[in-house]
């Protein structure tokens, strides 16, 4: 594990069993912690302390934890494990006073997002950043589950995306990129 911040209270832990991800993207930990950092201060900006755990694993992995946790048997490009009931807008509130909040756990596909973003004409770093945001915002308590929900999502995704250089994911595909 790789502790990567402090920055403003947050702590990541950045795991990469699988090598593959460094070798594509040797800036890979830069880019989890510009989109991490991005999201929070755009979604959640009164929070003070907190810890996220990310895991860049392969597609087998990844299709054990989907069928695990999900009881799909298929790889997916992203899995958000909140941990916390927190509802989407709201800030997240730490259990015990002293002790950091932990958001929860996000773990990324290699194989499935590189496939993604080949087919959707996007670099390797814009999708991974976006599924990372796209991950945090589940661990605050966003979903896309119900339409109407979905746009709130999608609309804060755009925005945060749009606040680092990153154009707008879905004016490529009408899909839902992400099931995570």
């Amino acid at each position: 594990m790789t502790p990567l911040l402090p920055h403003d209270g947050l702590t990541v832990s950045l795991d990469i069993p699988h090598q593959p991800w460094l070798e594509a993207l040797p800036n890979v930990e830069a880019l989890v912690e510009t989109a991490i950092l991005a999201c929070l201060h755009r979604a959640c900006p009164a929070l003070d302390e907190a810890e996220i755990s990310i895991v860049l694993v392969d597609d087998a992995t990844q299709r054990i934890l989907n069928e695990t946790w999900r009881e799909k048997d298929r790889p997916t490009n992203v899995l958000s494990f909140p941990a916390t009931d927190t509802l989407a807008g709201a800030v997240p509130q730490r259990e015990f006073p002293g002790v950091p909040l932990s958001l929860g756990d996000i773990s990324l596909a290699f194989e499935t997002i590189c496939a993604e973003a080949e087919e959707q004409g996007k670099s390797l770093d814009d999708h991974l950043v976006h599924l990372v945001v796209h991950g945090v915002l589940h661990l605050l308590g966003y979903d896309h589950l119900v339409e109407a929900d979905a746009a709130v999502m999608e609309a804060l995704e755009i925005a945060i995306l749009a606040g680092i250089g990153i154009k707008d994911p879905y004016d490529v595909n009408s899909e839902r990129e992400s099931e995570g």
